[in-house]
């Protein structure tokens, strides 16, 4: 297993910046979240040489540009063109990167549409970029996320489209604090799929979610840790901490709990 970490941690860090951050810190890769105005740069609008430049940089770094975290969401059959144009552009970009992974969501299911009608929906939409993303050696991972957070209904989507180049990405959070699966129920739903996971612990208080150092929230990271262990995931396990504390905080502690877990295992 090896471990990144979202942008979101450092976002005001350009790209050389935020590899020497992962360095620093023990981390195996990162992952830029796009279309956020992070100042890595990384984005659709980048020419031809600014991606080059951007891949030599990771390369000579060390630090492997683990997954491209995107806001594209299929759910809604009004979108399907414009999202679909996105994904297209997103999937050049992860490629001419050399980046294997990025992250999408199935997106809130809009009026009017049913739960089966949205699984369609969604599917269909992976469907039709799978091969794109294939040709550019980039798998395209449906998170666990927003109306998608339980694992039967992105379980249903990925299994429809039965194609190599759409995954999971696992955010071991969302199912559980949703209350629609356990870690092992996630997992064994999920597996077969798992290519990224996303991690973070928080605490429940009067329906909000507060965010709190991973171990100490209610989330059982050993479990998900152990279960990936246990079948050999070589992926990337990439820490999502989304306007919490400064860096030089979390980033380093949250990493050694994360390797002291799977140390126990």
């Amino acid at each position: 297993m090896k471990y990144s970490f979202m942008s979101f941690s450092a976002p005001d860090q350009d790209l050389p910046a935020l590899l020497a951050t992962a360095v620093k810190y023990g981390y195996d890769g990162i992952e830029p979240r796009l279309d956020a105005n992070h100042a890595h740069g990384i984005e659709v609008a980048a020419t031809a040489a600014q991606r080059a430049l951007f891949r030599r940089q990771a390369g000579d770094s060390g630090i492997t540009l683990a997954c491209l975290a995107t806001s594209l969401k299929y759910a809604d059959p009004a979108q399907t063109e414009n999202v679909l144009r996105q994904t297209h552009a997103r999937i050049d970009l992860a490629g001419d990167l050399g980046v294997p992974v990025m992250r999408v969501f199935g997106g809130k299911l809009p009026d009017g549409l049913n739960r089966d009608a949205a699984i369609e929906q969604v599917a269909k939409c992976l469907k039709t970029v799978a091969d794109h993303a294939a040709e550019r050696q980039v798998t395209l991972a449906l998170e666990t996320h927003d109306d998608w957070c339980d694992p039967e209904h992105v379980a249903a989507v990925v299994s429809r489209v039965d194609h190599p180049a759409i995954a999971v990405n696992w955010d071991v959070m969302h199912p559980v604090r949703m209350k629609l699966a356990t870690i092992d129920e996630s997992y064994d739903r999920l597996k077969p799929w798992i290519r990224h996971l996303h991690v973070h612990d928080g605490i429940q208080d009067d329906g909000r979610l507060e965010m709190v150092p991973i171990g100490s929230g209610i989330i059982d990271h050993r479990r998900a840790l152990e279960r990936l262990q246990q079948d050999g995931y070589t992926g990337f396990i990439s820490g999502e901490w989304i306007k919490w504390e400064a860096p030089e905080l979390h980033l380093p502690r949250e990493l050694a709990t994360l390797k002291a877990l799977q140390r126990g295992l």
